[in-house]
């Protein structure tokens, strides 16, 4: 959500400075349940996994009942024409990740988004067929149900199913979003979303039945999806839009069981993504610098806490700019990234009293790995990855727990609906890098492990993510936001680990963010005016606020979490009260 009026922001940041610098949301604590719980971005999607939890599934069932329904109730994020990372620890131990992430079509080039003069074509990667990944959704959800899940595919997607044949009502904000300019571009986007420019209001049912149709063909038979007659319908949509991707683009997509990154902080286990996301990868290494610092000692949000925290963000992000990649394309060093021994090294160029600059930093001299990695490569390469994310979290009765993020990346993906098929495609192609030396929106730099390719994967940041505690899980994290995903994660564990918040308040905290380029300090519009200024005279580049031109936005991410009380066992739900989730548990 994007605010352009400065008194509004006035308002907020008058409105939390009464309340000590908190959200005012809502309740301070988190939804207890006893058996299962949910917590999504939608009411309606928490309820679809519930409701199977209740039918007799696990976890993982849930999770795929509420990724289904999102891709019904949430078309701006979920889908079934995007890709993501699924996180599973089951109450046993067991661990796996699953990469459904999107790929580049066999056909994508290094240079398919520059014109004749080298320069980037505008919206090339974002809007329209050329900006489309082979979707990856399906096969990952199909995967995960028929691995790990109770029960069957039919009745893990009936819950979505019913959503898109019967309807829903739209809220004020989802009739709203559905104004989006770009959908009016694509005849059959104009048609489903906009009903031709007689748009819905709010209130009005929603139906979507071509997608109920797609939803039903898939759980009859989901490999028709990438082998069969709904992988020529859309291949043939596909190419008859001028797509790259084939039918045997879809023919060839596969799911990536992968070993999930771990580390430890302060006694706890973190159990998160691997790369093509940076996500885990940045997070721990973050920790390792922080472990250092006795951070229980100071205040949430004082000036001292935000400077520590905020120099470890700027060295991690430094290190993703040049090793982070697809792993089946490049050797990325993540075991040197996340050594204990590294994160001391660099915490020693932390000055206790002064901000770094960003351009002054130097990668301490411990790993050769490392060293000659970055000699060979680098950091001259731009990445935008859009915020426009969704992450859900689900722990059942027996104790398993499944973290989710998915996306299409834009808001509402490339904006092409697959014809008579009803489901969004991705822009995935943008999280890619376009070209040598162009930063892109974000101010996010890559290197080259994360240049187009057939085949490729695109370097993410999103950061599924479970915390372990003497052998149980504890916690279970994630959010949208782009690169704010892995500082946002990092805020909420710290704010239980560190500064005995229940989850609820994490959740609920002011988020602060530095990523290393730009040499910018980022604060939500309710930070204390009295701790910003404290941060300015150490030399930090304060901005209130994420900047988008003329908007601003005056907070950012979504987190929707879950802890497991180590005592009682109860299940604690937060959602997040910046985009009005659900927790929903029995």
């Amino acid at each position: 959500m994007r605010f352009r009026h400065k008194s509004l922001i006035l308002l907020l940041m008058a409105a939390a400075a009464a309340c000590g610098g908190r959200l005012a949301f809502g309740s301070t604590q988190p939804v207890h349940a006893q058996h299962g719980i949910v917590v999504s971005v939608h009411e309606l999607a928490s309820r679809a996994g519930v409701e199977i939890m209740q039918a007799g599934g696990n976890a993982v069932d849930a999770a795929v009942a509420t990724g289904f329904a999102l891709a019904v109730v949430h078309p701006a994020a979920g889908n079934i024409g995007g890709g993501g990372f699924m996180l599973v620890r089951m109450a046993d131990g067991k661990t796996h990740f699953l990469d459904y992430r999107e790929k580049a079509p066999a056909a994508a080039k290094a240079d398919m988004y520059l014109d004749a003069h080298g320069n980037v074509i505008e919206n090339a990667s974002t809007i329209g067929y050329k900006a489309i990944g082979v979707p990856g959704s399906v096969a990952g959800m199909v995967y995960a149900e028929q691995e790990f899940g109770k029960l069957t595919l039919k009745q893990v997607m009936a819950p979505a199913i019913r959503l898109a044949r019967e309807g829903y009502p739209l809220s004020w904000g989802e009739a709203r979003d559905l104004h989006d300019k770009y959908l009016t571009q694509f005849a059959e986007s104009r048609r489903i979303f906009q009903r031709d420019g007689n748009y819905y209001q709010p209130g009005e049912i929603f139906r979507q039945p071509d997608l109920a149709r797609t939803l039903e063909r898939i759980a009859t038979k989901p490999d028709d999806f990438y082998h069969g007659r709904l992988a020529g319908e859309l291949a043939a949509v596909m190419q008859k839009g001028g797509s790259l991707i084939t039918a045997d683009d879809l023919a060839h997509y596969e799911v990536k069981e992968r070993e999930p990154i771990r580390g430890t902080y302060r006694g706890y286990e973190v159990i998160s993504a691997p790369p093509p996301s940076s996500g885990g990868t940045v997070l721990i290494e973050s920790l390792n610098i922080l472990e250092g610092y006795d951070l229980g000692k100071l205040e949430s949000r004082s000036a001292q806490s935000i400077h520590f925290t905020t120099e470890a963000f700027r060295r991690a992000f430094f290190d993703r700019a040049e090793f982070l990649g697809d792993p089946d394309f490049a050797k990325i060093p993540v075991a040197q990234l996340i050594d204990k021994k590294y994160g001391a090294a660099w915490r020693d160029s932390i000055d206790d009293a002064h901000a770094t600059a960003s351009k002054d930093l130097k990668r301490p001299s411990i790993f050769s790995e490392l060293e000659q990695y970055a000699a060979a490569h680098p950091q001259a390469l731009g990445i935008h990855e859009s915020p426009h994310t969704t992450h859900y979290s689900v722990v059942d009765a027996a104790g398993n727990a499944v973290a989710v993020t998915t996306t299409i990346n834009d808001w509402f993906g490339s904006r092409v609906t697959a014809d008579g098929l009803g489901f969004l495609m991705n822009d995935e192609m943008d999280d890619f890098s376009s070209k040598p030396g162009v930063p892109n929106s974000d101010g996010l730099r890559q290197g080259a492990a994360n240049a187009i390719g057939p085949g490729k994967r695109p370097l993410s940041s999103m950061t599924p993510t479970i915390v372990v505690h003497d052998g149980k899980t504890f916690l279970v994290l994630g959010s949208p936001g782009s690169s704010k995903i892995i500082t946002t994660v990092a805020n909420v564990l710290m704010g239980v680990v560190d500064y005995g918040m229940n989850i609820q308040e994490a959740v609920d905290a002011p988020r602060f963010h530095n990523q290393w380029v730009p040499d910018v300090l980022n604060v939500e519009q309710w930070f204390s005016p009295d701790t910003v200024s404290v941060l300015q005279k150490m030399g930090y580049n304060v901005e209130f606020g994420l900047y988008d031109g003329g908007d601003v936005s005056p907070y950012w991410s979504d987190a929707e979490c879950i802890a497991i009380d180590p005592k009682t066992g109860e299940r604690l739900g937060a959602s997040d009260y910046r985009h009005n989730g659900k927790a929903v548990g029995y």
